[in-house]
């Protein structure tokens, strides 16, 4: 019989470390294996030309008495156009922050015997490594990762949370919890926008959301106009919080057919709708394409959590939005079923959120 909280392991293709390669072998040319001429070189926007980046929302004004209506227009607004917004005074410390990002970088500076031991095992995806990884004959990303599931606390890996640094530990868990909180405020403030009866949001992303964490390191790149240190997709999730942990700009939004580089603000978290809430709002908030470059100087560093329809859920258009536009646009499903094609493909594109529609 099934544990409870036991869930059918999704798996990637264990990869070797890009980091160590970068740091020991002192390459000056890229490994076949990661040269990227399968991705066509959309254009880059010329910053200069760009009246406005991505939308800056204030979550102080979010819960307002006064100016709470008119940042729900921009929240409106930023998840129909953009998919993408900055979060400001979000109420994590800036010192609590710091510390955060300093113990991320620790981990990547492990010594590799060290890290070999949370490196991912065979038939999982948590631990050191990269997710997708689906043949051997795959392009890879320049880029390590460290994935790893944080709530419920049932679903966590016995092989992974424990064995990290305890003051990393610690740290996560009260990051966990302080994200976690913001993305329910920032999904009940979305319900609003969208007129919508806010329990209709609630019973999808309730007690049982699923949160995982990626930590994402990008090593400098001899060629990185060889490579990509994120393939361009689309987020799978519900909502995306990412937090940049050093200085370096790498993050790629496609907007209107072109590229455009995020600046990130001090401290601030960049929010992302994912694909679970395109389905679930039926298109009425989008999902973007974004990828991550990398150059020839500097290593970037960055977390991303992500919050997902709880397991063992059935999730679709929600009912209210579906009479309101006369039609269902993606169909309905659980999220196992979800989950497993998705880990099943590479990643690319919107091309699983394509499989969805109707």
């Amino acid at each position: 019989m099934e544990a409870k909280g036991a869930r059918r392991q999704h798996s990637s293709i264990i990869v070797p470390s890009v980091q160590e390669m970068v740091e020991e072998k002192m390459i000056t040319t890229v490994p076949p294996r990661y040269v990227r001429s399968d991705l066509a070189k959309a254009e880059m926007a010329d910053d200069s030309a760009l009246e406005t980046e991505i939308p800056v929302i204030d979550m102080n004004l979010l819960s307002s008495s006064t100016s709470m209506d008119s940042e729900i227009k921009k929240l409106d607004f930023a998840c129909k156009e953009w998919g993408f917004f900055q979060l400001v005074n979000h109420g994590l410390d800036s010192g609590f922050l710091d510390k955060f990002k300093s113990e991320i970088q620790d981990l990547f500076n492990l010594p590799m015997e060290e890290k070999k031991r949370l490196w991912q095992q065979p038939g999982d995806i948590e631990g050191f490594g990269q997710a997708f990884v689906v043949s051997e004959e795959q392009k890879l990303d320049w880029a390590d990762t460290f994935f790893l599931t944080l709530q419920p606390e049932t679903l966590r890996k016995p092989h992974v949370f424990p064995k990290l640094p305890l003051p990393l530990r610690d740290t996560l868990e009260t990051y966990s919890a302080q994200v976690r909180r913001i993305t329910k405020i920032l999904l009940a403030k979305m319900a609003t926008a969208l007129k919508i009866n806010p329990e209709e949001m609630e019973k999808l992303f309730d007690d049982e959301l699923v949160q995982r964490l990626r930590m994402n390191y990008y090593p400098p790149c001899p060629q990185p106009d060889q490579v990509v240190g994120l393939t361009p997709h689309s987020d799978s999730t519900g909502l995306t919080i990412l937090l940049q942990v050093n200085e370096v700009e790498g993050l790629q939004i496609k907007k209107d057919g072109n590229w455009v580089s995020v600046k990130p603000l001090p401290n601030a978290f960049v929010v992302n709708v994912g694909d679970m809430i395109e389905i679930i709002t039926n298109g009425t908030y989008r999902s973007i394409e974004h990828r991550g470059v990398v150059n020839s100087e500097k290593e970037r560093l960055s977390v991303a959590t992500f919050h997902n329809v709880g397991y063992g859920k059935e999730f679709g258009p929600l009912r209210s939005l579906v009479e309101r536009q006369k039609a269902a646009f993606f169909r309905s499903m659980t999220t196992d079923e979800y989950f497993e094609g998705l880990f099943s493909r590479e990643l690319g594109g919107k091309s699983y959120l394509d499989v969805m529609r109707i």
